[in-house]
């Protein structure tokens, strides 16, 4: 019964297996509802930061924010790129990862340079590994983000624009859908696009007083603004994460009870040749006798 042990030591293996994925599932879907929580949560905030930049940067003509200018003269552009920093969360990572390479290939072409800024472990090695340059990283940033430790890092990206030395800044993230379905995201934050700052204003603009003056208030409304669409980006990464890892334990766990039937039913069938042969083989020595 060499074969049945061994095929016993089997069943127990994938059973561990099975233990394991099952409670990084249920540990998922805990961590999905709060992290699924939190990106809600975010999202008045976005929405009326972008209708407060909108009103703003359109009732004062005279003056116009770097980040509203596409600066032209640049030959660099900036990427910030959001992973997880864990994995076992399926295609997820590769599928943003891939579609950043395919944008990296098309401003190759066109002779233009890149700089890179990792939010997460996974797009880390990976942008090293392609030798991209990566002129700032975060990582470690837990199931709770928090804008300050973030936006040290993608600062040097915005000061970088600022100061004419970026063409533009995109921003890779994948976005949540719902829990069996994320999709990945590459999307232009710097300059910021018209149809992110159209807001709803009716039939009537609004006259502003301001305090100091309009440079000073539209300034720190807009980097307001582009913190408040990254941190998005980030709770709507974590929120995919969980539900990514979920589906894939789930299905890891499935798939390990599969296997498991497999290789009982071969027990089995192995055990009863050899008793069929045990069987055999005392009724021919009696028959002998």
């Amino acid at each position: 019964m060499a074969a049945g042990k061994e095929i016993r030591g089997k069943i127990k293996s994938v059973e561990n297996t099975k233990k394991i994925t099952k409670a990084m599932e249920m540990v998922a879907a805990s961590k999905m509802r709060k992290a699924q929580e939190r990106m809600r949560s975010a999202r008045p905030y976005s929405e009326k930061i972008r209708n407060i930049a909108s009103n703003l940067a359109s009732a004062n003509p005279e003056y116009t924010h770097p980040f509203l200018v596409r600066q032209d003269n640049a030959k660099t552009v900036g990427f910030i790129v959001v992973t997880t920093d864990k994995g076992l969360c399926g295609g997820m990572n590769t599928n943003a990862l891939r579609a950043v390479t395919a944008k990296l290939r098309e401003l190759d072409a066109s002779g233009i340079k890149t700089e890179m800024v990792a939010i997460g472990n996974k797009g880390l090695g990976f942008l090293n590994r392609i030798s991209a340059k990566v002129v700032s990283h975060v990582t470690q940033i837990g199931d709770t983000p928090h804008l300050d430790k973030l936006i040290g890092p993608v600062k040097v990206l915005l000061d970088a624009y600022q100061e004419g030395r970026l063409d533009a800044v995109y921003l890779v993230y994948t976005r949540f859908i719902n829990t069996m379905k994320q999709e990945p995201v590459l999307e232009q934050l710097l300059p910021l696009a018209s149809e992110k700052m159209t807001a709803d204003r009716g039939s009537h603009g609004w006259d502003y007083l301001y305090e100091p003056d309009a440079a000073t208030v539209i300034d720190e409304l807009l980097v307001r603004y582009v913190e408040a669409l990254i941190y998005q980006a980030v709770a709507e990464n974590l929120a995919s994460e969980q539900s990514a890892r979920m589906v894939a334990m789930k299905s890891a766990s499935e798939n390990a009870g599969t296997v498991i039937s497999d290789l009982r039913l071969v027990y089995n069938k192995t055990r009863q040749a050899a008793i069929t042969k045990e069987l055999s083989e005392i009724v021919a020595g009696a028959a002998a006798v």
